[in-house]
């Protein structure tokens, strides 16, 4: 997709996903003076998500219809990344209307997954879009941002290696799996997790480079048993804080190896065939909820936009 996204007749409504990703491992590697953390991961994202509806509203009015997601409208990441678009187009002196905006969640909230990120990151290019706003990728990455740490991951769009805080980011290419994602229905919330003090915080780190050799490493695997990623630093921790947690990783390790995505609470196992997802899926216990995805090196939010660009 293009670094600018700025069609000459935009459509009055635009329907996009909002996908889920994994951290396929998790390293901290210390706290830093601004409180943040030192992070090592790899973003994975996946072809499976919310869906968001939008459209224009004359009125310069923002309105969010959440459904059953009970979130204040100032702590909905939704609202808040489109009324910070629209402050700085207003800023730039460019002239924007409001916007409807209808949100389909099926992503859990509080997974580790990055629902309410990657919905924030689809507002921003889609009402950057319709709004005809101009700003650059690298723009938008730097106003998501400021609303969390994994939004410019979903803004750039690409699977990708990722250090700081998160935000520097290194597109990658990784081995296609099909994953199982379970929820065993508890919110994590990654504030508690990362200011808790028996949080693991002196992991070395490691390099892009071994990253790629572990890749290489992968891909010449032909069974479901070997695990190739150093772990998630977290995974301790949210499964003392949430027993139901580890029950749900114990009982995927049955199957394939399982760890804690993200500050959890969801835990995932990779597959080399869908076959093999579905197969252990069918067995979920009712208790928990779960879906089945694929791992995809470019969002779906922009293979959408750079076939309506190309089209325009």
């Amino acid at each position: 997709m293009a670094d600018q996204i700025q069609p000459a007749r935009p459509s009055p409504m635009l329907q996009l996903p909002a996908p889920a990703k994994l951290n396929l491992f998790l390293r901290i590697g210390g706290r830093r003076a601004d409180g943040y953390h030192e992070l090592q991961t790899l973003f994975q994202l996946l072809d499976y998500g919310d869906t968001l509806t939008f459209s224009v509203c004359e009125t310069g009015k923002i309105h969010v219809d959440a459904g059953a997601l009970k979130i204040p409208l100032e702590d909905n990441l939704v609202y808040r990344a489109a009324r910070l678009l629209r402050e700085k187009s207003l800023h730039n002196h460019h002239q924007v209307p409001g916007a409807h905006i209808r949100l389909i969640k099926n992503l859990p909230h509080g997974g580790g997954i990055g629902g309410g990120s990657s919905d924030a990151a689809t507002t921003l290019l889609a009402l950057n879009y319709l709004w005809q706003c101009g700003l650059s990728i690298d723009a938008l990455a730097e106003l998501g941002r400021q609303l969390g740490a994994d939004i410019p991951v979903f803004v750039r769009g690409h699977t990708a290696w990722a250090e700081g805080v998160g935000e520097k980011l290194t597109p990658i290419t990784t081995v296609k799996r099909h994953y199982l994602v379970v929820s065993p229905g508890c919110e994590v919330r990654t504030a508690n997790i990362f200011c808790d003090p028996r949080l693991t915080r002196d992991s070395p780190p490691i390099t892009l480079a071994a990253l790629r050799e572990k890749l290489r490493s992968e891909k010449a695997l032909s069974g479901e048993k070997r695990q190739v990623f150093p772990g998630n630093d977290c995974q301790t921790l949210v499964e003392h804080l949430y027993p139901e947690v580890r029950d749900a990783r114990v009982w995927l390790e049955q199957f394939a190896p399982a760890q804690l995505t993200g500050t959890g609470g969801c835990v995932f196992a990779a597959f080399h065939t869908a076959c093999a997802a579905n197969t252990v899926f069918a067995r979920l216990p009712d208790k928990w909820r779960g879906f089945i995805a694929s791992g995809v090196p470019v969002s779906p939010v922009h293979q959408v936009l750079a076939k309506l660009t190309s089209s325009e």
